[in-house]
């Protein structure tokens, strides 16, 4: 071949003929016939196997890719349904139920961790309800959970018996295998623990662990919202029970049948979320005294001692301080706390302070299993207790004021009956007599009379009620008036028929000694009427004069032909002669006995 033959077989300037490549190896060949059209249709096996890897690699890739970008949606919708809302328990549903659904666990749970260790809540879901109700209580804390509790960090297992901390299950519980744990940190505390069991893919991976640590940064920060949440929502509920209790301490109108003490109780276990609220005052020296419980059924309570010295209650009261105990171990204190129902847990204890120092002091008790008092309960229930202690005061001041109006009151009306009336009655008086007198012996002037005898009782009737007006202490429940009024009483079902009774003169003046003697002479005097007079009607006249103390005990029964008993009537006789007095028992001319007791007055 010449050298135009071969540059024109090149294509001419060194270019090589269509179909031939210029970087072949070797001679270059061309092919023609048969032969060439074979060859030409046949390639090497090496390259297109190595052509599937790549695409098979690269095929695979893109799954994976794919599939992560599916669970990094899945851990964007379980951020924003864990973050959608703020009350605690639907957070802590939301979150248990959306790492379940983005780790592919069958079971999930969140164990909100206890201030004295263990669980105190255990949130848990993919459980049905009547295993949960075959196993019985709900973990307590112990086993990997603990594990977890003790040492906050990740833990992932392919078969849970394989870590020697796993203690087993409770019968009746589903079996599990696979495990994967993580805190739940809010800043340094540890809140909880989340816990999945039962990959649906058999183990759960390092990526998975990755997305539930994910989440449970998430889950922190929408605890901690739902907890200001919750804080600031109880802090206006105590500030709305601090007005209420004030409201109702000083409505002049309320009808409200609650003592101040009832109303803070109650108010108090309501807002706290306590479930048992007590009340304890001053009562002997070196001693509280528990006023008012509020609770489910812890009445027995009421009236407990408890010692300043060596107590919670006591502490406080001394130290005007208030605590907050997240657990009380001491068996003195749990029994001055609670009764049966209440397994003492959290204690939250502050004192009722006045303008004098402590009044008292309010404690509220939760159960051992739930979680503990906040700081903010803290100060919010010392607030309250500080308000509801101010408006007692209040009362009690606006109380006083009522007294004293009222006891200027009866100061006037006493004053007018003394001033008006008793001189009209009197004036009244002696005007029939002088009319009886001119008219001279006959029925009319005895009639007169008569009617002028009836003015001297009403006189002394009146003179009476103005001594009860300025006596003060005829209001008292314990004053001797309301003591006689009370015997009376009581043998008005004895006698069939309520006894009469009249005083005269300043009577609860009268010394202990002697108004003890008195009583015990006119239950005696009406218990003799009772048993052995057969009277119809009976009444008691009690005399207080300048000099002497008389009681004189009249019915209109059969007389003294059968008298009373000679022990009943020898103690009273006993009781006079204790004071240089005397008591006689005698015949009525209109029928019937008097008892007349009397003692000088000293």
């Amino acid at each position: 071949m010449s050298s135009e033959d071969a540059t024109e077989c090149d294509g001419g300037e060194g270019r090589p003929a269509p179909g031939v490549s210029r970087y072949a190896e070797g001679p270059v060949h061309r092919y023609t016939g048969e032969d060439a059209r074979d060859d030409e249709l046949s390639f090497a096996d090496l390259p297109r196997l190595e052509l599937d890897q790549l695409l098979g690699q690269l095929v695979e890739r893109a799954q994976e890719v794919m599939a992560t970008q599916g669970r990094l949606r899945g851990l964007l919708r379980a951020n924003q349904l864990v973050i959608g809302g703020l009350d605690l328990p639907a957070v802590l549903r939301r979150i248990v139920e959306a790492a379940r659904d983005l780790v592919g666990a069958r079971y999930a749970a969140l164990g909100v961790i206890a201030p004295a260790g263990g669980l105190a809540e255990f949130v848990h879901t993919g459980m049905p309800d009547d295993v949960v109700s075959l196993i019985g209580h709900l973990p307590q804390g112990k086993g990997l959970l603990g594990a977890l509790i003790d040492d906050p960090r990740p833990i992932r297992l392919a078969r849970i018996t394989d870590d020697e901390r796993s203690a087993g299950f409770p019968p009746g519980h589903p079996p599990m295998t696979s495990f994967l744990g993580v805190p739940i940190r809010i800043r340094d505390e540890v809140f909880g623990n989340l816990y999945l069991t039962e990959s649906v893919r058999g183990a759960f991976s390092a990526e998975d662990e990755d997305l539930c640590t994910a989440i449970a940064a998430t889950a922190a920060v929408a605890i901690d919202n739902a907890r200001l949440y919750e804080a600031a929502r109880t802090r206006g509920e105590w500030l709305e029970a601090s007005a209420t209790i004030t409201r109702q301490l000083l409505s002049a109108d309320s009808e409200d049948e609650h003592t101040p003490l009832q109303l803070i109780a109650e108010r108090c276990l309501e807002v706290a979320g306590a479930d048992l609220v007590a009340v304890a005052l001053p009562g002997e020296p070196g001693e509280l005294r528990i006023q008012e419980v509020a609770d489910s059924g812890e009445e027995r309570l009421r009236g407990v001692r408890v010692p300043v010295a060596g107590s919670l209650l006591g502490r406080v009261f001394t130290t005007g301080r208030p605590l907050r105990v997240p657990q009380v171990g001491d068996e003195a204190e749990r029994a001055a706390l609670s009764a049966v129902k209440v397994d003492v847990g959290p204690v939250l204890v502050v004192p009722l302070l006045g303008s004098g120092g402590p009044r008292g002091v309010l404690a509220a008790v939760r159960e051992r299993a739930r979680t503990g008092f906040t700081d903010t309960d803290l100060d919010m229930a010392g607030s309250f207790a500080n308000q509801a202690a101010i408006a007692i005061e209040l009362a009690e001041a606006r109380a006083e004021q009522q007294r004293a109006a009222m006891l200027d009151e009866r100061d006037r009306i006493a004053a007018d009956l003394h001033d008006q009336v008793i001189q009209r009655l009197f004036a009244a008086g002696l005007s029939l007599q002088s009319v009886a007198m001119g008219l001279g012996p006959g029925r009319p002037a005895e009639r007169i009379l008569a009617t002028v005898a009836d003015l001297d009782a009403t006189i002394s009737q009146i003179r009476t009620t103005i001594f009860e007006l300025h006596d003060q202490r005829t209001s008292a429940a314990g004053g001797l008036r309301a003591r006689l009024v009370d015997v009376a009483s009581d043998a008005a079902m004895a006698l069939g028929f309520d006894p009469g009774i009249r005083f005269e003169g300043p009577v609860d003046t009268l010394p202990t000694e002697v108004a003890e003697d008195l009583v015990a002479v006119l239950r005696e005097a009406l218990a003799n009427v009772a048993r052995h007079a057969r009277a119809e009607n009976a009444s008691a006249e009690l005399v207080v004069r300048e000099d002497e103390v008389t009681l004189c005990v009249h019915d209109d029964g059969i007389g003294i032909s059968a008298p009373p008993r000679a022990s009943g009537l020898a103690n009273m006789r006993r009781r006079a002669e204790r004071h240089d007095g005397r008591c006689e028992v005698t015949a009525r001319d209109s029928g019937g006995t008097t008892v007349h007791w009397s003692i000088p007055r000293t």
